[in-house]
């Protein structure tokens, strides 16, 4: 699947449920909630938790997490990509080349 394949997916996906309505504003909260959740278990993986009546999660419990909220922020943004009709691989380049003009490197 590629990158647009599912931006297209997961606009119909929302679409759907009747989620796409909001608005970028109410996008980039709902953005900042799940980059909470990412810092939560990138902070347990790295540094433990130590907190009473909490599951404590092995290590392929974390990881699968690590992936369920990286994936739901990269998803946010996706959204926000196509409240603004930007094709994301045009995004991707725009950094790279950012950062090649910045750093002046061709690698």
């Amino acid at each position: 699947m590629t990158i647009q394949e599912h931006q297209a997916w997961l606009k119909q996906f929302y679409e759907g449920r009747n989620w796409y309505r909001f608005n970028p504003l109410i996008r980039l909260n709902f953005l900042t909630e799940e980059m909470g959740e990412l810092t939560q278990v990138v902070r347990t993986i790295e540094l433990g938790r130590d907190h009473p009546g909490e599951h404590h999660a092995t290590k392929p419990e974390l990881r699968e997490h690590l992936k369920e909220e990286l994936c739901d922020v990269f998803d946010q943004t996706l959204i926000l990509c196509s409240k603004y009709d930007l094709d994301p691989e045009e995004v991707f380049q725009y950094g790279e080349n950012k950062l090649k003009h910045r750093f002046d490197s061709e690698s």
